[in-house]
């Protein structure tokens, strides 16, 4: 499992170094674009607004626009040194709270967290006051120069970290539109609603869950597959017209010249008696 993030966590004078790993993973079937006409790949170029030109990835700066074509440029080494002087590889627990008292609309990825080869006892110290206690832990970390609100948790029986999001990024429900003021609900109704939930209620089994959908993308590509309904895509690129156009006259030239080139003469020796 591939490591995101190493470093340690601690709570009190305990501290356990500690391997971040990916709990989940994007299983999106992802699909490429083609042109329509030839099914070449259709490739995306960074072009500069102001002189339409394509801009290499040396050639690129970051910029914070504080206003409608205002930017203030932040230089690379500026954004690095501030990101080492906020990058504590040690993760402090600061505060332990009840999972029920975090609403699900905070909770944002899911790492495991694994032990490096000399946090094995201090991890199943943590792990088991987490169970016994029934807390999480909440914490922070630093994750690709992002600081994270993040709660550490027991899942199975792995230590789980969980990133949830500041509360000044989750948005106001006053902003949502439509949404409708609290009327009379007719008791009948209600009564025939509460009934429907019982009868659906149930333990819940996440493996009786599936994507239909990429199920059943998959097998219509499987199917068109199996029935030759496929293109191909050379490789070579076509030169530019440009490129092939110097070529040409390139050759053309060489050609005009070896023509117009006279034909080298032998000079005759005179014989001495």
């Amino acid at each position: 499992m591939h490591t995101v993030w190493k470093g340690s966590i601690s709570f009190g004078l305990v501290n356990i170094p500690i391997k971040l790993h990916s709990a989940t993973e994007n299983k999106d079937i992802k699909l490429r674009q083609l042109h329509k006409e030839c099914h070449a790949p259709i490739s995306y170029k960074k072009v500069c607004e102001g002189c339409e030109q394509e801009v290499k990835e040396e050639d690129i700066v970051k910029a914070y626009e504080y206003a409608k074509n205002k930017f203030v440029v932040l230089e690379a080494e500026e954004l690095e040194r501030l990101k080492k002087e906020n990058e504590d590889k040690a993760v402090e627990i600061i505060d332990f709270v009840k999972l029920e008292e975090i609403d699900p609309i905070y909770f944002e990825r899911s790492y495991f967290l694994s032990p490096d080869t000399t946090g094995g006892k201090a991890y199943s110290l943590l792990r088991e006051t987490l169970k016994e206690s029934g807390k999480i832990g909440v914490a922070k970390i630093i994750i690709r120069s992002k600081e994270q609100l993040a709660v550490v948790r027991v899942y199975e029986d792995t230590l789980v970290m969980e990133t949830i999001h500041f509360p000044d990024e989750v948005r106001s429900t006053a902003d949502v539109p439509n949404i409708p003021s609290e009327e009379t609900v007719v008791q009948k109704e209600l009564d025939t609603a509460l009934m429907l939930v019982d009868q659906l209620t149930t333990a819940f089994d996440p493996a009786k869950y599936t994507d239909e959908y990429r199920t059943a993308l998959m097998e219509l590509i499987e199917e068109k597959k199996a029935s030759n309904n496929t293109v191909s895509v050379s490789d070579k690129q076509p030169l530019p017209d440009n490129v092939t156009d110097l070529m040409s006259a390139l050759q053309a030239s060489l050609d005009k010249t070896s023509k117009k080139k006279p034909a080298t003469r032998k000079k005759k020796v005179a014989k001495t008696s």
